[in-house]
C-alpha cells in the first residue's frame, strides 16, 4: 500500500496533526454535548447550576413532550417545511432549465446572463435587507410564509444555476448531438437525455439548499415578525425570550430542529457525494 500524506510528513508535522485533530474535534463537539446534556435534565438542575454533571433526574422524554405541548414548536417546524420544501423544488427546477440553456446553447449574451446569475451570490445580504423588506411589504408578502419562500427561491436560483450549468457542461456533448440527429426535440433532449444524467447533481443541490434554507436565521428575522409564519430558527429565538429559564425545553427543541437536515443528508448521502465529485473526476 502507498503511504498516506500524513505518513509521508515529518515527525513534527505528524505530531501537530495528531494533537490538532482531536482538539478541533473536541472544540466542535463540546457545544453540541452541552445542548444534549441540557435537553435531558430538569429545570431544578439548571437552577442549581448543575449544567455538566450527571442529571439528578433524566427528563429527556418529558422535555421533548413539553416542548411540543407547551410551546409552538410544532408550528415552527411545519413553517420551516412550508418554506424549505417549495424553495428546494422551485430553485432546483429553475436551475435545471437555466443551467441547461447556459451550458448547451451558444448565443449572444450567454456569458453576461451567466455572470448576472453568479454575481448575485457575491452581494452582501446586509445590503439587500432594506430593499427586500420594502419590496415584500409593498406587494403584500411581508410576514408571510409565501413571501419568505419566494425570496429564497429567487436568491438561491443563482447559486443553483452556477452549480447545474457547470455539471451539465461536463456531460459528453456527443449525447446531445446524437439525440438531435435522431430527431429529438430540445425538450425531449432535456427531459430524456440530460435530466437522467444530472440526478446526482439534483440530489446534491437538494441537500445543500434544504440545509441552507432550514438553517437560515437572518432572513427569517428580517421578513417575518409574527409567530404564525416563523420558521424553527427564528421560533427558537422567540422561545429564548418567552421561556427565559426553560433552557432544557429550548435545548430539546434545538435537537428536534436539527434532525431533518441530518436525516435528509444520510438518506441522500451517496447521491450527494457523487454530485459534488462528478466534476472533479471528469477528465
Amino acid at each position: 500500500m502507498f503511504p498516506t500524506p500524513i505518513e509521508k510528513a515529518r515527525p513534527a508535522s505528524q505530531m501537530l496533526y495528531k494533537i490538532a485533530l482531536p482538539l478541533t474535534l473536541l472544540i466542535w463537539l463540546v457545544p453540541l454535548l452541552g445542548v444534549v446534556m441540557t435537553a435531558v435534565r430538569g429545570s431544578a438542575d439548571i437552577t442549581a447550576g448543575n449544567l455538566w454533571g450527571v442529571p439528578s433526574e433524566w427528563q429527556a422524554i418529558q422535555n421533548l413532550t413539553d416542548v411540543f405541548t407547551n410551546t409552538p414548536m410544532f408550528m415552527f417546524i411545519m413553517n420551516s417545511f412550508k418554506i424549505t420544501i417549495p424553495t428546494v423544488i422551485g430553485a432546483v427546477t429553475l436551475s435545471c432549465m437555466t443551467g441547461f440553456a447556459l451550458a448547451i446553447y451558444r448565443f449572444k449574451g450567454n456569458l453576461l446572463i451567466f455572470f448576472l446569475f453568479v454575481a448575485g451570490n457575491f452581494i452582501p445580504f446586509q445590503i439587500l435587507m432594506i430593499p427586500v423588506r420594502d419590496l415584500t411589504f409593498h406587494i403584500g408578502l411581508y410576514d408571510t410564509v409565501t413571501g419568505l419562500a419566494m425570496f429564497h427561491i429567487a436568491f438561491q436560483t443563482g447559486f443553483c444555476t452556477l452549480f447545474m450549468r457547470n455539471f451539465i457542461r461536463a456531460l459528453p456533448y456527443e449525447l446531445i448531438e446524437a439525440a438531435r440527429i435522431d430527431g429529438a426535440s430540445e425538450f425531449k433532449i432535456f427531459w430524456a437525455v440530460v435530466l437522467p444524467l444530472i440526478r446526482p447533481a439534483i440530489a446534491a443541490l437538494c441537500v445543500l439548499i434544504f440545509t441552507f434554507i432550514w438553517n437560515d436565521y437572518f432572513w427569517a428575522t428580517v421578513l417575518i415578525q409574527g409567530q404564525h409564519a416563523m420558521p424553527v430558527t427564528a421560533g427558537l429565538k422567540s422561545l429564548n425570550g418567552q421561556w427565559i429559564s426553560a433552557y432544557h425545553l429550548i435545548s430539546a427543541g434545538s435537537i428536534m430542529a436539527a434532525l431533518p437536515p441530518v436525516i435528509i443528508f444520510f438518506l441522500m448521502q451517496r447521491h450527494f457525494i457523487t454530485g459534488l465529485t462528478f466534476g472533479a473526476s471528469k477528465g
